[in-house]
């Protein structure tokens, strides 16, 4: 360690002045000390305040995401409408001769469209009337089960005596296959894509951290409903409003030794 000495002045006075100095220098000390503390609590307050946002990359959707959809354990796709337009839609533009149409036995709800549902198995049928009958206003309504129908295209029709079936209706000639009693219940859950799927109950397909959803006039309103899924599913409730019925739901855990 160097001292500096003033030839000029006496021991005393040196001393003095080397002892002045020590302590300006313990003063800089500590007040550089005192500031960096403050400046790691500014820093700390600041990053706690700081929101980070997930950039998402925004996919491309298929174009059967505007319906209401879903993919029955044999993978059949299976297509409902969100409205009366789409109703019509689906069955002037998306139906063909080797599918079939379901609907609920109820006055409003949405057209289902089975892909390749005349060749289907009775559990596919089974699946595309419990997602018709899920999408009905049966769900409003709070029933717990509701008939469902299924026809062929070419039973279809917008005409009838003295007029026209009004939008989103159709006409029905001929016999119906009938699925009597369908409940209404879907599951929500995660598919091995990590996707946010809905797809009806009966169906044998098994999504990961999976619930039961059915209609409730105690229930939560949809809104409700989607921000409480939200939240165990970590996406935005948007996406859950998108796939929801309309009307009260309530949601259960499942049985792990139930049989569908």
């Amino acid at each position: 360690m160097k001292i500096t000495l003033l030839y000029r002045k006496s021991v005393h006075e040196n001393a003095a002045r080397c002892y002045q100095l020590a302590k300006e220098s313990r003063e800089k000390i500590a007040g550089l000390e005192k500031a960096m503390k403050e400046t790691g609590r500014e820093i700390e307050s600041a990053r706690k305040k700081t929101t980070v946002r997930e950039i998402r990359i925004k996919r491309e959707r298929e174009w059967f995401e505007k319906f209401h959809h879903a993919v029955t354990a044999a993978g059949s796709l299976m297509l409902g409408g969100r409205n009366a337009q789409q109703n019509d839609l689906l069955v002037a533009k998306r139906m063909e001769d080797a599918d079939l149409f379901f609907h609920a036995d109820i006055q409003g709800g949405a057209v289902v469209i089975l892909k390749g549902g005349v060749d289907a198995g009775e559990r596919d049928m089974e699946e595309a009337a419990q997602f018709a009958a899920c999408f009905s206003n049966a769900w409003k309504n709070g029933n717990a089960a509701v008939d469902v129908y299924a026809v062929r295209k070419n039973q279809l029709t917008k005409k009838v005596s003295g007029g026209f079936v009004p939008a989103g209706a159709f006409a029905i000639l001929g016999e119906r296959k009938w699925f009597r009693n369908t409940r209404l219940a879907l599951r929500i859950g995660v598919d091995d894509n990590g996707r946010i799927r809905l797809i009806p109950d009966r169906s044998a397909v098994v999504l990961k951290d999976q619930l039961v959803v059915v209609p409730s006039l105690a229930g939560k309103e949809k809104g409700a409903m989607a921000k409480s899924l939200a939240k165990r599913f970590g996406v935005h409730p948007d996406e859950l409003l998108e796939l929801l019925p309309n009307g009260k739901s309530k949601t259960a855990e499942i049985q792990k030794d139930r049989v569908v």
